[in-house]
């Protein structure tokens, strides 16, 4: 049987696959995470998600593996996870009531016994407007620590979080961390196999 891994930690994105009732399991990548900030957000993402994903297949057979990562950008330039409440709240200021853009990369590699893998990458990208955030609800939030694991210092999908989004332009799971629609969608071009043998459409 084809089995897939998850290259990532993140219970979001497990939540997510999770929900599409698609079989998987976890395996936690660890590779280095930094970047050339000259590169475009679009390559960024996608160089990412994809040495990620090459992490985990070099050292796998007959798998297929997924790697993912999001970044948030405003006023052209990438907000990572906060690395302390203050810069969390000066984050969430900075996008109180303005518009700024989610990019989630995905890089899927199937992998073989007598062969070099097979690789496909894609970028998925929703525009986020946040309404006028009162700083004592920016305070709150970031006293949950709620922002501390998020690029951009938010989670769409927190209780707290979900109240700046004024409105979205794009796929909302895009936001979560992982692209469902287009995953899916994705898959069945690229591994429908893996799909037959790995998800339960009952």
């Amino acid at each position: 049987m084809n089995s897939i891994i998850l290259a990532s930690g993140s219970p979001r994105r497990k939540k997510l696959l999770e929900q599409i009732n698609l079989t998987f399991r976890v395996q936690v990548s660890t590779v280095d995470e930094h970047y050339d900030p000259k590169r475009p957000p679009t390559d960024i993402v996608q160089i990412l998600a994809d040495r990620k994903a090459r992490d985990i297949a070099q050292n796998t057979a007959l798998n297929l593996v997924i790697g993912a990562d999001t970044i948030v950008v405003y006023d052209n330039k990438i907000l990572e996870k906060p690395k302390n409440p203050r810069q969390a709240i000066k984050m969430l200021m900075e996008l109180s009531g303005q518009t700024h853009t989610v990019l989630t990369g995905v890089a899927l590699y199937k992998t073989f016994e007598d062969k070099d893998p097979q690789y496909h990458h894609f970028v998925e990208q929703t525009k986020v407007t946040f309404g006028e955030i009162d700083a004592d609800d920016i305070s709150i939030y970031v006293k949950s620590r709620a922002p501390m694991d998020k690029a951009g210092a938010y989670g769409i999908q927190d209780d707290f979080g979900a109240l700046f989004v004024k409105h979205i332009d794009g796929d909302y799971n895009t936001v979560v961390g992982f692209p469902l629609y287009k995953f899916y969608r994705e898959m069945k071009n690229f591994a429908p196999e893996y799909l037959a043998d790995n998800m339960n459409k009952g």
